[in-house]
């Protein structure tokens, strides 16, 4: 089978059949299903221990300084959508913050490097970025008004979000021509923008200190040592104002491109300053690329930014440092993005994919490029209604927990798949992308566990052994009619349009109402024996609170009596298949488990056999 688990041990596979569509959704999808063909393949998740974690809040989202005189490629995408002068009254952003309860959202961006904060130390003019071509980034430095903070604090206590504040760091430089920026931090202004933070009992969830400056940098660059110097006074100047005050934001950096040998050096000078190591993605390009869409659906290209979390996570990991790895922002095409495609549809297969990725190398959290604002808001510039991937954001945040466990797909390269343990209950959440326009996926489900399977009739129980002849124990329903339910959520393209701004969940239009409501997920409840069919170009987040496996044992104890300590803690209910892919040993039992005389029948081949097991 190529899936080398037998190495580790004896083993046995648990295979659950994944539903197909409800009639109504199957009605919206009849499009595409005609002359699509079908492949089998299988999913298999190592259930013993978790890979990696994320946190609770993974979902992340920016806001930026840039005003509406910002313009690439022609287009002018951000209109009044930064900081500065974003509308906090409407009611649908307001309702688009809380629906997350919390969402984390990240101020900063390329202007961030160019802000000063009108505090009481500042002397110079308080005016707003004025467009000048011929200043880095296209305009002339801004300021931060500190009525203007406080409006965005309240707003932010009010949807009940956790703010980080990135911070200018390019303040008391000189840069020189070959585009460095030299000189110690002058962190006299941020300091007073901090002091005052405090005073107005604003939590701040995190400082961080510039953007894109490590490295090569993005406009200018700062030396490393530098850097790191820089970021120990951050670190001694909040302890200082926070010395009375319980709870003590993250100190947060670099902000910028993943550079191995620049972050190795940063992370070891800042083992004692440092709590998050941020870094960012656009890893598609610039957003005039015509060939976007053929990117986000081409798994090479997908693939190719796994270099750069596992190498900051080895890094990490090789380190002393007790820092923890964000995507500090991600839009995927920069510039911007592209209308019709970085805040259409077609753009969740990406954006999920990236989350998926992301977590599997434990990174804790992950801020999307940008909550409203360019062509890649989850929310639209103009009127605040959610585009698609705000959904898709909505769903991780609702369905996938903190434990990351170890997911591979087989039977094609097209699907990609995820999963973690539920954030709902003690089961498991599966998120499959099927990236092929033509092919429809039908899944199996596979877990890693101990040996032998025997089935008692009396005690309705299943009985696992292994060669130390420990015993897990999978408890059988009391009455003939029970089953195992999951729940589904099939995200399509309205019209099967993958430029559509309109994304339907099972079939449906997600769509505020007029109040401006966030609509509700709702699931389909599908009884688990059915089998599953992942339609062409189209997402689909499993609960299954069902399936209790080790790795997701910190959420309490499962249903099922546990005999034996150390003992594999799996709840299964209802239809459903075991599968042993050492052997491939198939054990067909009598459903209903009513005639006590009958044998069960057993059929050793060499391919896995999918088997009803039992209702």
């Amino acid at each position: 089978m190529g899936f080398q688990i037998w190495q580790m041990g004896f083993c046995f596979w648990l295979c659950f059949s994944l539903l197909s569509h409800s009639l109504s959704f199957a009605s919206s999808q009849a499009d595409t299903a005609e002359g699509d063909a079908t492949v089998e393949g299988t999913v298999f998740i190592d259930g013993k221990a978790p890979i990696g974690s994320i946190d609770d809040d993974f979902i992340c989202a920016t806001l930026d300084w840039w005003p509406p005189e910002k313009c690439d490629y022609g287009t002018c995408s951000w209109g009044l959508a930064g900081l500065l002068n974003l509308d906090l009254s409407n009611n649908i952003f307001l309702n688009a913050v809380k629906a997350f309860s919390p969402l984390k959202i990240r101020l900063g961006g390329s202007l961030q490097d160019k802000v000063i904060y009108n505090t009481d130390d500042n002397r110079a003019p308080c005016t707003p970025f004025v467009k000048n071509t011929s200043e880095m980034f296209g305009f002339t430095q801004g300021c931060l008004p500190m009525n203007r903070w406080d409006e965005l604090n309240a707003f932010f206590a009010k949807a009940g979000a956790k703010i980080i504040f990135g911070l200018n760091a390019l303040t008391g430089r000189s840069i020189r021509s070959d585009g460095s920026a030299v000189g110690a931090w002058n962190y006299t202004n941020a300091e007073s923008l901090i002091r005052y933070t405090v005073e107005k009992n604003y939590t701040i969830q995190g400082w961080e200190l510039g953007n894109e400056l490590c490295g090569s940098g993005v406009g200018t660059r700062v030396s490393v040592n530098q850097y790191a110097a820089d970021t120990a006074a951050l670190q001694s100047i909040v302890q200082d104002i926070y010395k009375d005050i319980d709870f003590k934001p993250l100190i947060i950096a670099p902000g910028g491109f993943y550079d191995s040998n620049w972050f190795k050096e940063f992370i070891h000078k800042t083992t004692k300053s440092l709590d998050v190591v941020t870094h960012h993605i656009y890893n598609l390009g610039p957003g005039v690329d015509e060939h976007l869409v053929e990117k986000i659906l081409n798994p090479s290209v997908l693939d190719g930014e796994s270099g750069t979390f596992s190498g900051l996570h080895n890094i990490i990991k090789s380190s002393t440092t007790s820092a923890t790895a964000w995507v500090g922002e991600a839009g995927g095409a920069y510039n911007s993005g592209h209308n019709l495609v970085t805040n259409a549809f077609v753009f969740s297969f990406w954006y999920l994919d990236q989350l998926g990725m992301a977590s599997k190398y434990d990174t804790k959290t992950y801020c999307r490029q940008s909550l409203i604002g360019g062509n890649y808001g989850l929310l639209n510039t103009t009127n605040f209604v959610p585009n698609p991937d705000y959904y898709s954001a909505l769903l991780w945040h609702q369905l996938m927990g903190r434990n990351v466990l170890s997911t591979s797909f087989a039977g094609t390269k097209m699907i990609r798949s995820y999963t973690h343990c539920a954030k709902q209950s003690k089961g498991i959440t599966l998120l499959l992308i099927n990236l092929d326009n033509s092919t429809t996926v039908q899944a199996n489900l596979a877990f890693n566990g101990t040996m032998t399977l025997q089935h008692k009739h009396r005690s309705r129980t299943l009985h696992h052994k292994h060669r130390s002849h420990k015993k897990l124990i999978i408890q059988l329903p009391q009455g003939a009619d029970a089953e195992i339910r999951r729940e589904e959520y099939h995200l399509t393209a309205k019209d099967g349009n993958l430029h559509s701004q309109t994304m339907l969940l099972n079939g449906n239009i997600l769509s505020v109402n007029s109040s401006g409501i966030i609509p509700p997920l709702e699931p389909l409840h599908v009884n688990s024996a059915k089998p599953i069919m992942v339609a062409p170009l189209s997402i689909v987040f499993i609960h299954m609170p069902d399936v209790i496996i080790p790795a997701c044992k910190e959420y309490g104890q499962p249903l099922t009596t546990i005999t034996e300590q150390g003992h594999f803690p799996l709840r299964h209910r209802g239809k459903g298949q075991i599968r042993d892919t050492l052997n491939t040993v198939s054990f067909s039992l009598d459903a209903s488990i009513k005639n006590t005389d009958r044998k069960h029948r057993t059929t050793v081949s060499h391919s896995p056999k999918s088997f009803e097991a039992y209702r």
